[in-house]
């Protein structure tokens, strides 16, 4: 749910930056363990909004993976150059893709709710992959059929159409889920007005537990601090994260934005409460 112009005016405070030193990317940030007093008004105004709005209702009624839409196989990866060429996304087709004449397919919930929308062909989901085929290493594609797998939703886990795409080297196949998500509805309130550091916009989200009882988001910072914590507001109709950084550092520092996966422990399943950012006042949602 980023935009382009929440990520330019995020890089321009960490250019603001002076001090600290630089931090590791994706090594694991921190969920605050007690509220952070200067997130909560912002995160209330987020909630209001949203709880019992025609927003709201839209969202549940529609189709909003959350997570990584692409499963690896059971035994990824074999080797670092495997592992490099899936992040590149460098892969090449050594073989046939089928052809369906289904249009459609259906995703199902587990209270027996569906929805069904248009179905990825199967050319279209090896396209979402990469497929570059450039230098350097590469996953070979040999083959695919629709399958299925679970995913977690803005309605929590639901059963979606999948290509298994087979890949050479590996006993069980990688799927990528053959729907593309509904169409967002119009927030009910507009992003934080002004750029500040004190509330960052939050990545994508990594993944949701199995009982829904924690999810897993990345949380950007910059390099002059000791990384990002992400702070949460629970009601009967949302969970609004707030992502922010803590600590400074002495010293000079150079300016980048950089991104830690965060898990944030909930009081309660997700189920199809909305999953909100603070600082845009949007869905936090998955890769597509």
């Amino acid at each position: 749910m980023r935009t382009t112009a929440f990520r330019t005016a995020i890089s321009l405070v960490v250019l603001g930056l002076l001090t600290a030193g630089c931090g590791s990317a994706d090594t694991g940030g921190a969920a605050a363990s007690e509220p952070a007093p200067h997130t909560r008004p912002r995160a209330l105004k987020v909630a209001k909004a949203w709880d019992g709005s025609a927003a709201a209702e839209t969202w549940r009624a529609g189709y909003y993976p959350l997570g990584d839409p692409v499963q690896l196989p059971d035994d990824a990866f074999h080797s670092d150059a495997d592992k490099e060429a899936y992040l590149t996304q460098n892969f090449v087709l050594r073989g046939d893709l089928p052809k369906t004449s289904r249009k459609d397919a259906k995703v199902t919930w587990r209270d027996g709710d569906s929805l069904t929308l248009p179905l990825m062909g199967a050319r279209a989901a090896y396209d979402k992959l990469g497929g570059s085929n450039s230098t350097g290493p590469r996953l070979t594609v040999t083959g695919a059929k629709l399958g299925e797998t679970t995913l977690a939703t803005g309605r929590g886990p639901a059963t979606v159409p999948a290509w298994l795409f087979t890949i050479e080297g590996y006993d069980t196949p990688l799927k990528r889920v053959a729907l593309s998500p509904s169409k967002s509805p119009k927030p009910p309130i507009g992003p934080v007005g002004s750029v500040s550091s004190e509330l960052w916009e939050l990545g994508q989200v990594v993944g949701v537990a199995a009982d829904g009882r924690s999810v897993t988001v990345r949380a950007h910072h910059g390099a002059c601090d000791d990384g990002p914590a992400v702070d949460v507001l629970e009601t009967d109709g949302s969970v609004v994260l707030s992502g922010y950084m803590v600590g400074t550092k002495d010293g000079f520092c150079t300016a980048q934005l950089m991104a830690k996966k965060v898990t944030v422990e909930l009081d309660r399943p997700l189920g199809d409460r909305v999953l909100l950012d603070a600082f845009t006042g949007r869905p936090v949602g998955g890769t597509q």
